[in-house]
């Protein structure tokens, strides 16, 4: 099982020095409850076919974010990729109600008569919702876009088959417990089951996660067949 990695941002005034000084300073301007979250994101356990790479997060949509990238790799074909942000603001946000937040983008390559089902956003949809309750996780105000874009090559292009690419947008509030932080790490673990769902892969043996909400079940889920990842320009 890989363990995620990435980048943590805050929005401190003041000048930082350098060595010891800039370290000491961030470290005291993080609040506790947001580097629980990300250090719960980082010892994660995820499936060993998803390759999870730091990225820096956004600098104005909240006070502290953190970010991770992530692909579902089979060789050298990346077969479904995207980019899960932790949001925190400890003064709450009434659009969130809570102080927390995750932000997701996912991507992935369809083929032609999958594109044709016109039930595939709705579907896709409910895989992101699904991977979170077969986790047994809690969360709210969950809202989203799933959107279906084709490609047609002419010209110099002309032998290149048509193409789709899916697209879910998509962010929640994860449920806070009584810690004062939500369970990121098995946030993060539901979000790469999205990934591995939408890239065609079947779901994972049942694994317990120390310290997660819950258990992986793979009953009652479909996933896309398997085929070729987002293809690049």
């Amino acid at each position: 099982m890989a363990a995620a990695q990435g980048h943590f941002s805050d929005h401190s005034d003041g000048d930082r020095g350098t060595g010891e000084t800039a370290d000491s300073t961030e470290a005291n301007a993080v609040p506790p409850a947001f580097r629980r979250a990300v250090e719960a994101l980082r010892s994660a356990r995820l499936r060993p076919e998803v390759e999870v790479d730091p990225t820096r997060p956004p600098q104005r949509l909240a006070p502290h974010a953190y970010a991770v990238e992530a692909a579902v790799v089979d060789g050298e074909e990346d077969l479904a990729d995207g980019r899960l942000v932790l949001l925190h603001d400890p003064a709450g946000h009434e659009a969130w109600k809570g102080t927390f937040r995750l932000v997701t983008l996912v991507r992935a390559e369809l083929e032609p008569e999958m594109a044709a089902d016109p039930l595939l956003p709705e579907v896709c949809w409910s895989w992101l919702t699904g991977a979170m309750d077969a986790r047994g996780l809690a969360y709210g105000e969950a809202s989203g876009t799933v959107t279906m874009a084709g490609s047609h090559y002419f010209g110099g292009l002309a032998e290149r088959r048509p193409a789709t690419q899916i697209e879910i947008r998509a962010s929640w509030t994860p449920h806070e417990g009584s810690g004062g932080g939500p369970d990121t790490g098995a946030h993060l673990a539901a979000w790469c089951d999205l990934l591995c769902q939408i890239a065609g892969l079947p779901p994972a043996p049942a694994e317990p996660e120390p310290g997660a909400a819950g258990t992986v079940s793979g009953a009652g889920i479909v996933s896309l067949p398997q085929r070729r990842g987002p293809q690049q320009p």
